[in-house]
């Protein structure tokens, strides 16, 4: 005949049990944490890609040959920015300070090549997880 588990097994168990669910969950989240670290890392150091007319010129003419006056060009985490994306959030007009490394780039083309044909930008946040700022949107319009 099988023996009974006391009371304080089954305290162990459950202690085991919950102790090993959170070394998953902590492993998981620096697993996270340095995926995160690394995506920043690169969009940090990231250049704007010599074939960026080419792409342009593709997503806004597809864009336009939908009735479309302007298309996102642009996605990434609101903590990429220098205040969590608090400028952009709140329509202000030196947004762009507020922004680094390859936004801060993708801005400085946008400045030089885009703005002096008649193009515009504009930038929003587009995602509010647990009502936090989530990513920044920036879209070219015309």
């Amino acid at each position: 005949m099988a023996q009974i588990l006391k009371p304080d097994d089954l305290k162990k168990i459950s202690e085991d049990a919950i102790m090993e669910q959170l070394k998953e969950d902590l492993a998981k989240k620096r697993q996270s944490d340095q995926a995160n670290e690394d995506m920043k890392k690169a969009f940090q150091s990231r250049d704007v890609a010599p074939q960026a007319a080419e792409r342009i010129n593709a997503a806004v003419r597809a864009a336009a040959s939908r009735g479309v006056r302007e298309v996102l060009v642009l996605r990434f985490p609101a903590s990429f920015t220098n205040d969590g994306g608090r400028s952009i959030n709140n329509a202000e007009p030196d947004w762009p300070n507020s922004l680094e490394g390859f936004g801060k780039r993708a801005f400085q083309y946008f400045e030089k090549e885009l703005r002096p044909l008649g193009f515009k930008v504009r930038a929003e946040i587009v995602s509010f997880p647990d009502g936090v700022p989530g990513d920044v949107g920036m879209y070219l319009a015309w």
